[in-house]
C-alpha cells in the first residue's frame, strides 16, 4: 500500500492528464453512439421487417476482438483517437439501440391507440408519448454503453490514442508493476462509477422530462468532449516519431527527438508505446508517423517475411535495407552497435536442475519444461517455429503472454524459460541465464532508423543527424539505460539525454 501511495504521488500529474483523455476518449464515443443509435431505434420501430437485421450486425460488431478492429482501422485513419472513437463508437452501438428498439415497442399498445385517436400523427405521437415513457429504458441502454466504452477505452493505450491505459501498459512494460496497472485500473473503475451515477440521475429525470433530459445530456457531454478545442491545441509536428512497447524503443525516439531539433528547426513529437511491430509499421505505412526504430532481424523475419541470408551483421543490415527500399520504397539508415536479439533464458536453479548450458539441451527435458513466449516470438520463423524445426524441440507446455508478463511469469515459477531480448534490463535483475543458440538461430537485431524514402527526400539533413548514432550504444550501455528507466524509474528522456551529452552529440 505505501508503494502504490508513494506510485501515485510521484505521478500525479500524468494521472490527472490520462484520466481527463480516458474521459474525453469514452465521452466522444458515448454521444457519437447515442446520436446513431437513438434516432436508428426509433427508426426501426417503424421498420420492423429490418429491425432484427440490423440490431442483429451491431451485436455481430461486438464479438469482434477490439484489437483486431484497431489493426483495421490504422491504415484508414492511422494512430490516435480517431480510430479509437471509432472502434469505442462501435462497440457503445449494440445497448443503446436495442433498448432504444425495446423501450418503443414496449410502450402500452392502449396508449399508442389513444394517441392517435387524438388525431396524432406517427411523428407526434412517437415524440409525444412513446419516446417519453422509454426514456428509461433508453437511458439504461446509454449507461450500459458507458462502462462497456469506459472499460475498453484502456486498450486505444496500444495506438498512441492515450489514456489510462497507458499507466496499464507501463506498468505491464515493467515486469507487470502491480501499482502502476493499478494506477491506470483503479482510476478507470471510478471513472465508470462516476459516470453511471451521473447517467441514473439523469435516468431518474428523464420520466418526467423526457427527450428533453436526453438533449441535455448530449449538449452536456459534447461541451466536456470538445471544451480543450475552446483554448487551441499543439501546433502541428514536423515531424513524429514512433515506437514500440518498452523502454528501449522509447530512449531511442528521444534521441533522435533530442539530435534533431538540436541541429534544425524542425518540431518533433513523439508516439511511445505503439504495440507490437506490425501496428508500428502500419502506422509508417499510413502516414501517422514519420521515423521508428527497427531491428534487422525483425525487418527481415517480420517486414519482408524473408530468412536472414548470413549471420554476419553487416550483411543482415545489407539485406534489411535493400529490401525495405525494394519492397516499400523505405530509408533505412545505419544501425548501432547493440545487438538486441532473441535470447532462450532460464533460472540459474532451472539451469543447474536440468543441466541447461544451449538450446540444444532442452531437447531431453522438453516433456518437463513450461514455455512463456510472447505471441510474436511464439507464431516466428526466427523464433520458437524456428526452434521446433532447427532444434527439434516439442516443449511440454507453451504460454504465450504480454511482453511485460514474461519476468514476472519465471520469476513466480510459473514457466520454466522465457524467451528475451539480449539488452533487457530485467536479464540483470533476475540473474538470468541465457541459453546458447549453437546452431544460429536468431539472427542479428540491430537498432536503426527507418522511414519512407519520401520522408528522406524532404528532410534530406535527416540521415546524417541520425547517423551519428551508428555503430554506437553496446550492449551493456543499452542494458543500463533500460535498467535506468524499469527499475530506477528514470524517464526515457532523461536517459536519452544524459547520453548524447556524454557522447558529446548535445550541449547539456
Amino acid at each position: 500500500m505505501n508503494q502504490f501511495i508513494e506510485v501515485f504521488s510521484q505521478r500525479q500529474d500524468i494521472l490527472l492528464e490520462k484520466i481527463w483523455e480516458h474521459l474525453q476518449i469514452s465521452i466522444i464515443s458515448l454521444v457519437i453512439a447515442t446520436l446513431i443509435s437513438v434516432p436508428l431505434g426509433l427508426l426501426l420501430t417503424r421498420k420492423q421487417k429490418i429491425a432484427e437485421p440490423i440490431i442483429g450486425l451491431t451485436a455481430v460488431l461486438q464479438t469482434i476482438p477490439s484489437l483486431a478492429v484497431l489493426a483495421f482501422l490504422i491504415p484508414l485513419f492511422g494512430i490516435g483517437q480517431t480510430p479509437a472513437v471509432i472502434a469505442l463508437t462501435a462497440y457503445g452501438l449494440l445497448p443503446i439501440l436495442r433498448n432504444t428498439y425495446t423501450g418503443i415497442k414496449g410502450v402500452d399498445p392502449a396508449l399508442k391507440e389513444a394517441a392517435t385517436g387524438m388525431g396524432m400523427s406517427s411523428f407526434r405521437r412517437l415524440s409525444k408519448v412513446e419516446l417519453p415513457l422509454a426514456m428509461p429504458i433508453i437511458m439504461a441502454g446509454i449507461r450500459t454503453s458507458m462502462v462497456l466504452i469506459v472499460g475498453t477505452t484502456t486498450i486505444a493505450a496500444l495506438i498512441g490514442a492515450g489514456g489510462l491505459g497507458d499507466l496499464i501498459l507501463l506498468g505491464l512494460d515493467r515486469g507487470g508493476d502491480a501499482n502502476l496497472i493499478l494506477l491506470g485500473a483503479i482510476p478507470a473503475a471510478l471513472l465508470a462509477i462516476l459516470l453511471d451515477l451521473i447517467l441514473r440521475l439523469f435516468e431518474r429525470t428523464s420520466a418526467k422530462s423526457g427527450f428533453r433530459s436526453l438533449i441535455s445530456l448530449l449538449v452536456i457531454a459534447a461541451l466536456i468532449a470538445v471544451g480543450p478545442l475552446a483554448f487551441g491545441g499543439k501546433g502541428k509536428d514536423d515531424l513524429v516519431l514512433g515506437a514500440k512497447l518498452g523502454s528501449e524503443p522509447a530512449i531511442l525516439i528521444n534521441m533522435y527527438k533530442l539530435l534533431i531539433e538540436d541541429e534544425t528547426d524542425l518540431q518533433v513529437g513523439l508516439q511511445a508505446n505503439l504495440g507490437k511491430t506490425d501496428l508500428v509499421f502500419s502506422a509508417l505505412e499510413e502516414g501517422s508517423i514519420d521515423i521508428y526504430p527497427e531491428f534487422t532481424g525483425t525487418a527481415i523475419v517480420s517486414l519482408l517475411d524473408e530468412e536472414a541470408e548470413s549471420n554476419d551483421k553487416k550483411e543482415v543490415y545489407m539485406q534489411a535495407k535493400r529490401g525495405m527500399a525494394e519492397t516499400y520504397d523505405m530509408a533505412y539508415l545505419e544501425p548501432m552497435a547493440f545487438n538486441n536479439t532473441y535470447t532462450v533464458a532460464t533460472t540459474e536453479e532451472i539451469a543447474e536442475r536440468y543441466n541447461l548450458e544451449t538450446m540444444e539441451d532442452l531437447k531431453a527435458v522438453e516433456d518437463q519444461l513450461t514455455a512463456g513466449f510472447t505471441l510474436e516470438f511464439n507464431d516466428r520463423q526466427d523464433g520458437y517455429q524456428g526452434m521446433k524445426e532447427l532444434y527439434g524441440l516439442d516443449l511440454a507446455e507453451v504460454r504465450t503472454m504480454d511482453p511485460g508478463l514474461r519476468q514476472g511469469a519465471i520469476s513466480s515459477g510459473d514457466v520454466d524459460i522465457i524467451d528475451a531480448y539480449a539488452t533487457d534490463s530485467y536479464m540483470v535483475e533476475l540473474n538470468l541465464k541465457v541459453l546458447e543458440d549453437t546452431k544460429n538461430l536468431f539472427p542479428p537485431y540491430q537498432g536503426a532508423p527507418l522511414m519512407k524514402q519520401e520522408t528522406l527526400e524532404e528532410y534530406p539533413e535527416l540521415e546524417e543527424i541520425l547517423n551519428q548514432l551508428s555503430g554506437k550504444i553496446s550492449d551493456e550501455e543499452m542494458r543500463e539505460m533500460n535498467y535506468q528507466v524499469d527499475y530506477e524509474d528514470r524517464s526515457p528522456a532523461d536517459v536519452a539525454s544524459e547520453y548524447l551529452v556524454e557522447e558529446g552529440l548535445i550541449e547539456e
